[in-house]
């Protein structure tokens, strides 16, 4: 797999109201457009880009923003979707906590076969997100930068432990693809169901991103 940029959406109007969101399809605020122009202005100077994006708006919207500013390609693909969190979408940190304890609990010590909201399992959003990059591999082409437009769900089931604010940035390399096709290679995580830290990324001590809910 190449290097490439994975990029986290830019705020929507859900994450503005600190609301879990799954395949909820909020569109972006006005400080989420935003933040997307700047992005693109950074990127700017880096040559030549083909972006490929989840379908949802907040991720499309992102994507459009930088592929006009950018003149790059874009290409949408529903396997870079955001978990499906169920009947949390749409619903606040602290109505989840006390509603669902035990699920909420399983999800922030980052269980990858819990359904939150009895939607997907991050390890099926791993194996989903995989055959994403493997199409978007088959995308690229020479001379052009590879730039995924994605979630912070589908960044945190291929790496575990990192966080990207959103409109955030992080280039992934050799190393860390070696480490994500361990588990696309058939190694699995231990019995309790919690992925090791992959590439020396430990996440944080409550399982819950700092970048905002879903």
């Amino acid at each position: 797999m190449p290097d490439l940029l994975a990029i986290r959406h830019a705020e929507s109007t859900m994450n503005a109201q600190g609301l879990w969101q799954g395949h909820a399809d909020p569109p972006l605020s006005e400080r989420g457009r935003a933040q997307a122009r700047e992005l693109a202005r950074a990127l700017g100077s880096d040559g030549a880009w083909i972006l490929v994006s989840s379908d949802l708006a907040r991720a499309r919207e992102t994507a459009e923003i930088l592929a006009a500013a950018l003149k790059a390609e874009l290409v949408l693909d529903a396997g870079l979707r955001e978990m499906d969190v169920g009947h949390w979408s749409a619903r606040p940190h602290q109505e989840i906590r006390e509603r669902w304890p035990e699920d909420y609990a399983r999800v922030r010590a980052g269980d990858w076969q819990v359904r939150p909201g009895g939607g997907e399992t991050r390890s099926e959003v791993r194996a989903r997100a995989l055959a994403a990059l493997e199409r978007a591999q088959a995308a690229q082409v020479v001379g052009h930068r590879l730039a995924l437009v994605t979630h912070l769900g589908v960044l945190r089931a291929l790496v575990p432990g990192i966080d990207v604010a959103n409109a955030g940035r992080v280039q992934l390399g050799p190393d860390d693809w070696s480490a994500i096709d361990m588990r696309a290679n058939g190694i699995e995580p231990p019995d309790n169901g919690i992925e090791p830290p992959i590439n020396g990324i430990e996440p944080p001590a409550d399982g819950i991103p700092t970048g905002g809910p879903l």
